[in-house]
């Protein structure tokens, strides 16, 4: 359990509780937690209500009257207005690489970490124990050392992001990866730990280890390096590495979006527990404690700390617009491409990336096509909603049972994949009864020995062979992504045919590998969902 007052507790009462427990226990204390922050909202006012604006469909309008002040002329009326609400940054398209392989991945990580001055800042959901996450370390190591030789170069400072609990998972852990490096570099060396504040009280003390993360986690993966970083949905672990595939965009000394992802990582490490060189935990003074003090005040607190950052970028970012409108012709023709930073925190209050994603969804019309793929399917009812009532064209990717991440899991755990084909399923029917299949495809990722975790969509406008717009990050469209976890993804809009030839590449490498569902798929015998997970799927959905 990981508390002293669990380890205390007798051993029959332990037994009890791990008898009795399964993700649909979870669900009872969650859903109470839930209902009570819903009315806590409703009573004090929801930062929802700030966006808005994003949701609302305004009448088509000449560029000249819709654009605000210091938005982008050049994009395309049909994404102008992320520039209103969230920060955006231009950049050279050429500046913007796709990795496509986890080797890839794992090799441009530890380059960037060998050469780094600065900074390196790596935020995960953890790190793993194995030989590759070791040598990953190593290349940190070598870096600060090098920075501590040299006398004529800033001193390297290196900040880690993790999630408690998963971070805390086990006596060989992500902590323990890292410890030797915050022993030695201390004055260097950060490492912090989020722990969500809906995992508390008597919820915290009954959670089994194993599944306490269902409750909502730290789950942003950006990997920074001076000006220079990785945004994706790989965490830093050896299948991460090897073989199961994702998505990684690299965005090369892009120094502005630099400083925001350091910062916001910065803002949401302010609000965690902090990993000292003896192994233990605790806030920074003032702060407010995640479980051990009050919900709300810790909330405000967070959202406060992490808006602050947001709010800075985006205005910062409408004055650099209004003066980039002021400069030459030439010079606005090399930055190419736009990069929308979107984070989604409801824990926290802080709901961006839903209203954004939402808005993508409804003003997609019939005559273009979306390409969405998450590694587990399970979109919100909203997203859903959208998706069928949209007149835009849709393939969905997924996972097929044999490259879910949970196939061949033990316990309870091991059931989820068949979790996912009752959902698949369900939307399956779905879209044939709306005599949607024409317009909406499900399709199946399949490789032999691999797994697949790739999320996002990219965005392919009427009569264009190229897509223009892509998201990318760590959302998985699902219940968790909204309402658990920390999110940051970022919407790519770019004009450079280079770059809309890379996310084509991209895409169709990835579907590549698919099949497209049809009624007799789930007619297969290894497609048998059994009773007892049927019924419980709508209990528990909303924890993977």
């Amino acid at each position: 359990m990981g508390t002293a007052a669990a380890m205390a507790a007798p051993m029959s009462w332990r037994r009890l509780v791990y008898s009795v427990y399964s993700p649909a226990l979870a669900g009872v204390f969650t859903r109470i937690s839930d209902r009570l922050l819903r009315a806590r909202d409703r009573r004090s006012g929801s930062s929802v209500l700030l966006l808005a604006p994003l949701l609302a469909k305004a009448e088509p309008a000449p560029e000249s009257a819709t654009a605000a002040p210091g938005a982008p002329r050049s994009l395309h009326a049909h994404f102008r207005w992320m520039a209103e609400h969230v920060p955006a940054f231009r950049v050279n398209g050429a500046r913007v690489h796709m990795l496509t392989s986890p080797d890839q991945f794992y090799q441009t990580l530890k380059a960037r970490v060998r050469t780094a001055k600065r900074r390196v800042v790596l935020a995960s959901l953890y790190l793993g124990t194995g030989q590759l996450e070791q040598d990953l370390v190593n290349c940190i190591q070598e870096a600060l050392e090098r920075s501590r030789e040299n006398s004529h170069t800033p001193e390297l400072k290196v900040s880690v992001l993790l999630d408690h609990t998963r971070g805390s998972r086990g006596e060989v852990n992500s902590r323990s990866m890292l410890l030797p490096l915050l022993r030695r570099f201390t004055s260097q060396m950060r490492v912090s730990l989020y722990h969500t504040p809906d995992l508390r009280g008597l919820l915290r003390l009954l959670m089994p280890q194993r599944f306490n993360e269902t409750i909502g986690v730290q789950h942003i993966k950006v990997y920074l390096f001076d000006d220079s970083f990785i945004i994706s949905g790989a965490n830093l672990s050896d299948s991460y590495f090897t073989n199961r595939q994702d998505r990684y965009v690299l965005l090369e000394d892009c120094s502005e979006l630099a400083d925001f992802f350091s910062e916001l990582v910065e803002a949401v490490g302010d609000i965690s527990l902090q990993l000292g060189p003896d192994d233990s935990v605790a806030m920074q003074d003032g702060m407010v404690h995640p479980y051990k003090g009050d919900r709300q005040d810790f909330s405000a607190a967070a959202s406060k700390r992490i808006m602050e950052v947001v709010e800075m970028a985006r205005v910062r970012q409408q004055l650099l617009l209004s003066q980039h409108q002021h400069s030459e012709k030439e010079e606005q023709e090399e930055e190419d491409t736009w990069v929308f930073p979107l984070v989604q925190m409801k824990p926290l209050g802080i709901q961006m990336d839903e209203q954004v994603t939402q808005r993508l969804l409804c003003d997609a019309d019939q005559d273009s096509t979306v390409y969405l793929t998450s590694g587990y399917f399970n979109l919100t009812r909203t997203y859903m909603r959208l998706v069928l009532g949209a007149g835009a064209g849709y393939r969905i990717l997924t996972a097929s049972p044999e490259v879910n991440g949970f196939f061949g899991a033990k316990g309870v755990a091991g059931a989820i994949p068949d979790a996912y084909t009752h959902i698949a399923r369900q939307f399956y029917e779905h879209v044939r009864q709306l005599g949607q299949q024409g317009r909406i495809q499900l399709h199946e990722y399949h490789r032999p020995m691999w797994t697949f975790h790739a999320k996002g969509l990219w965005y392919y406008l009427h009569g264009q062979d190229r897509p223009c717009l892509t998201l990318i990050g760590s959302p998985n469209f699902g219940y968790r992504s909204v309402h658990r976890d920390l999110e940051a993804q970022v919407a790519i809009v770019t004009e450079n045919e280079l770059l809309q030839d890379q996310l084509q590449e991209e895409q169709e490498m990835l579907y590549r590998r698919s099949s497209e569902v049809s009624g007799l798929t789930f007619e297969q015998p290894d497609r048998h969902v059994k009773l007892w997970v049927k019924l419980v799927t709508p209990f528990i959905k909303n924890f993977f």
